[in-house]
């Protein structure tokens, strides 16, 4: 068994992993690029599918190297429940927050997780709160604000309470997973490989359950199989690295880079209309992300 522990860990080392957890946020912000052109298939389906590709990618891969490949998924029980249960719940919560409440309203509330990381490193993964990176999270937050305010539906209507209460639970989940996965730091990402599937078997029982199976088209399956590559693919092996070996405060503050990328690929494939608007929100979050990662900097110095 890998044993289970939190570390302190070189400045150089901290520095790389949270670049590579950059990488997480860049496939991030391709999720709803990618999801729009899986219109039409259920939820819960598209969970499994989605991540049935990633699990296959990683066996792939894992696969080339023998069994030794597959000597990191002889973990502790704790070890899988946290990822399945942060990975799992935290999709799940989110898309019925999507069903139940408006778009653009649940998705501010889920992406409070941001903030959260940067508020619960400081108790929970063992790492000092700086001013600067608090700053760079309010800054990241206020312009997702302004983001998915200027996106809203122009719809009017009471939003059920359940909607409200479960885009919170995706900010809760999340923001916890990713600090209490510091103390799994020893454990290898390619663990996720198997978590992947785990979440890809519970995403079909749901869909049995819950939904009618659709057959998807070409474009759909292209889409699909991006995802399962990209966003909910690499994108967590590349989470999981960051979270066990970079800085949280500095991940969380530059997580809010993710909805600013991913409005700008929706205006360049004409998703959505190009405005000056953008202007504003574009200035928050990249003021917030210098600030945050100039503290992280002066900080190893």
């Amino acid at each position: 068994m890998t044993a289970i522990h939190s570390t302190r860990l070189a400045p150089s080392r901290s520095g790389a992993a949270t670049a590579i957890g950059v990488i997480a946020v860049f496939l991030w912000s391709c999720l709803a690029l990618l999801t729009t052109l899986t219109a039409g298939i259920p939820p819960f389906q598209l969970l499994a599918l989605s991540f049935a590709v990633a699990c296959g990618a990683s066996l792939v891969l894992l696969g080339l190297r023998g069994r030794a490949g597959f000597r990191g998924w002889r973990q502790p029980w704790p070890v899988w429940a946290l990822g399945f249960g942060g990975i799992f719940a935290y999709h799940a919560l989110y898309f019925f927050a999507l069903k139940a409440a408006p778009a653009a309203e649940a998705s501010l509330i889920a992406y409070l997780w941001p903030l959260l990381i940067v508020l619960l490193a400081a108790r929970a993964g063992g790492e000092p709160l700086r001013g600067r990176q608090l700053t760079g999270a309010l800054l990241g937050l206020a312009g997702t604000a302004f983001i998915m305010q200027q996106r809203a539906s122009s719809q009017v209507g009471a939003m059920p309470i359940a909607g409200y209460l479960a885009a919170f639970g995706c900010a809760l989940v999340w923001s916890g997973y990713s600090v209490l996965n510091r103390r799994f730091s020893s454990v290898p990402s390619s663990l996720i490989g198997g978590i992947c599937g785990l979440v890809a078997l519970a995403g079909a029982l749901c869909h049995l359950m819950f939904e009618s199976p659709v057959q998807p088209d070409l474009k759909q399956w292209l889409a699909i199989i991006g995802l399962g590559l990209g966003p909910v693919g690499l994108a967590f092996f590349a989470w999981d690295h960051a979270t066990k070996h970079g800085n949280l405060a500095t991940l969380g503050a530059l997580s809010y880079l993710a909805p600013l990328i991913s409005t700008l690929l929706l205006i360049v494939i004409g998703q959505s209309p190009a405005s000056g608007w953008l202007l504003v929100p574009a200035l928050l979050i990249i003021a917030g992300a210098v600030l945050a990662t100039s503290g992280a900097r002066s900080a190893q110095g």
